[in-house]
Parts: structure tokens; sequence; C-alpha cells
């Protein structure tokens, strides 16, 4: 492996903090890049290719039936790449600088219905660490919206059971606050004397811990979210964000504001909230019909 490509993993992984699979696929994006230029260009330098051999790439992998958005993912892991390699000064200029991305048809999201969350709470889980701590995962996830990298990186502190309050720290390390259900209050509770009943703990800073006593990972996470949800719903997506995006529509359903939910959520603008709004069109015409003046009733 190239020193610069092992500089880039490191890099990942001890500075990003990127995981095992996200790395894994990181490089083999570029190594399936750099097999190409060997193949067509008789190249194996990555520090020297121009835009015209990358764009020739992609139409070579367009060619073989691989979707727009399978490309935009490995242009992705270049791209970041490069940005890396112009950091540490080894090229000058990034290849993928005024690249655009492929357009891609929009995936609807389908949430969990209030019935599948309420057949999910009603599951037996088991009363040992781990099934206190799935079942508050869950109920977590949906009692605030939170992403599964806000979850995993949840503070023990953050979670003040006085004041009935979450601190999230967020995308570009922007924090929020987030009301805690008097319900959950409880399920807390139990988890952190189980928590404090491992025998060793580790990452002691952290809310959630698997059974070792350390940090929770992405794809544990969402091993839980899927085994738990596939006894009750027959939806192909079941993961942490469907939770979020449950979260968000059953909020918007029973008429809470956009605003209101963009900032339980910790989005940017009210262009990124705006995605729940088509899911929910049938409700919220509802609304709208029961609460305009003009409309007949």
């Amino acid at each position: 492996m190239d020193k610069n490509v092992i500089a880039f993993q490191e890099y990942l992984l001890r500075e990003k903090n990127y995981s095992g699979l996200t790395l894994k696929a990181y490089i083999s994006d570029i190594a399936d890049f750099k097999s190409f230029l060997k193949r067509e260009f008789a190249v194996d330098v990555l520090e020297q290719v121009h835009y015209g051999q990358i764009r020739s790439w992609i139409v070579w992998l367009s060619n073989h039936k691989i979707s727009n958005r399978s490309i935009n993912r490995k242009i992705s892991s270049l791209k970041i790449f490069y940005k890396f390699l112009l950091k540490i000064k080894e090229i000058d200029q990034n290849p993928l600088s005024k690249h655009q991305a492929l357009k891609t048809p929009k995936k609807l999201q389908i949430p969990f219905s209030v019935k599948e969350l309420q057949d999910v709470s009603e599951l037996d889980f088991t009363d040992d660490f781990e099934g206190i701590r799935n079942n508050l995962i869950i109920e977590l996830f949906y009692a605030t919206g939170m992403r599964r990298a806000e979850l995993i990186s949840l503070q023990l502190e953050s979670v003040d059971l006085s004041s009935g309050t979450i601190k999230v720290l967020g995308k570009r390390n922007k924090e929020r606050i987030i009301p805690l259900l008097d319900d959950l209050s409880g399920l807390v509770q139990k988890y952190l004397v189980a928590r404090s009943e491992l025998e060793q703990i580790k990452d002691k800073g952290f809310f959630f811990l698997t059974k070792k006593g350390v940090k929770m990972y992405e794809t544990l996470v969402y091993r839980v979210i899927n085994y738990y949800f596939s006894n009750i719903s027959e939806k192909v997506k079941k993961s942490p964000h469907v939770l979020r995006h449950s979260f968000a529509t059953h909020l918007l359903n029973n008429g809470a504001d956009l605003n209101s939910i963009k900032e339980l959520l910790g989005h940017s603008s009210l262009a990124s909230t705006q995605i729940y709004v088509n899911s929910s069109l049938s409700e919220l015409k509802k609304v709208y019909a029961n609460a305009h003046p003009r409309n007949k009733k």
C-alpha cells in the first residue's frame, strides 16, 4: 500500500475517528481507482492524476451498471483522499475540486408507524444490562430524534434527570438541549444502575456502553434497532435514521411547527427539516382544513 494511502488511513482512524467499516470502504475505493489507472492508463501514481482520468473512471463505472449513488460514494472517497494530500502538501491542487456529484433519485424514507413504535415498546426485553440498554436506546431515539453518532458520543454528564434534559453534541460541534420525557426517567435510572454494576468500565465518560464497558459503536447500534424492529415491522429499512424520521414525522403529524422540529433535530436550516413534510402531507392537509378560518366546516 502507498505511504500516502497508509497515512490517509491513519488520519481517518486517529483524527477523524472513523469506524472500521467506513475506513475499509474508503481504502477499497482508492484501491479500485488505482487498479483502473494501471489498467487503462498504465499509471500507478495517485498523486499525478488529473480530472480527465477520474472522469474516465466514472464513465467506466456507469457503463458497468454501477448506480449513480454508488459512483458518488466512490468519488467522495477520492475527494476526501485528495483533500488530505493537499493538506499534507503532497499535491498542489485537488483534481476533484470542481467535480459535481451525479444526480440520484431521492429515496422516500418511510417512517415507522405509531403502532409499530407501540408494538416494539411492548416486546419482552431481557432484564440484564444489554436488554435494559437496548430498550433505552430505542426509546431515546424515538423520544429525542438524535442521530446515531450523537447517541454513541453522548456523555454521562449530559443526561440530567433533575432538569429533565439531555445535552447533545451535533454536527460541527453544535450543542443543543433536548427535553427528556418524564416516562423515560425510570428507564434511564434502571439503565444507570445496570451500568454501574458492570465488571469494568473503560470509557467512563460515555453514557452508552457495551457489556465490556467500552463505548458503543455504529454497527452495534444499527444491529440493535434492526433486530428488535424485525420482530414487529416488515419495512425494508429498519435503522436509527428511520427512528429519527419517525420522531420528526409524528411530531409534525400532531401539530408541531417545523421550526421547533428543526431545533430538536439540530438542523442548520429548514430545508433539511422539510424532507419530512412529504411523508406527512396527508396529515398536514387535515390540520390545514381544520385550522384555516376560510375553510367551510
